[in-house]
C-alpha cells in the first residue's frame, strides 16, 4: 500500500465516520475532538491515524466501513501501518 492509498483509505473512513450518527459521538467523546478539529484532522496523518485506530476497534465497524467506502477488509489495518511509518510496532 502506498502513503497515497493509505491517506486515502483514512480520508474514506473519516468520510464514513462523520456520516454515522451513532458512531460519530462515541468517537468525539473517546478522542476529545470537536468538529473543528474533524475538519482540521483531515490534513493531519496523526489524526487520521487515530480515526483508523478507533474503526479498528470492532470488526463490525470495519466491515462497515469497507461496505461504505467499497475497500477490501484489509485496507484499513494496512493504511494504518503505512500511516504509522517504518518505525511502528508491529504485533503480528
Amino acid at each position: 500500500m502506498t502513503n497515497d492509498r493509505a491517506e486515502t483509505v483514512a480520508l474514506k473512513a473519516l468520510g464514513w465516520l462523520v456520516g454515522n450518527e451513532e458512531l460519530l459521538p462515541v468517537f468525539l467523546g473517546a478522542s476529545g475532538a470537536d468538529l473543528d478539529t474533524v475538519r482540521a484532522g483531515a490534513q493531519d496523518p496523526a489524526f487520521l491515524m487515530s480515526v483508523l485506530d478507533f474503526v479498528l476497534m470492532d470488526d463490525a465497524w470495519v466491515l462497515e466501513l469497507a461496505q461504505a467506502a467499497q475497500i477490501a477488509p484489509e485496507e484499513p489495518f494496512a493504511a494504518r501501518q503505512v500511516l504509522a511509518g517504518p518505525g511502528a510496532a508491529h504485533w503480528t
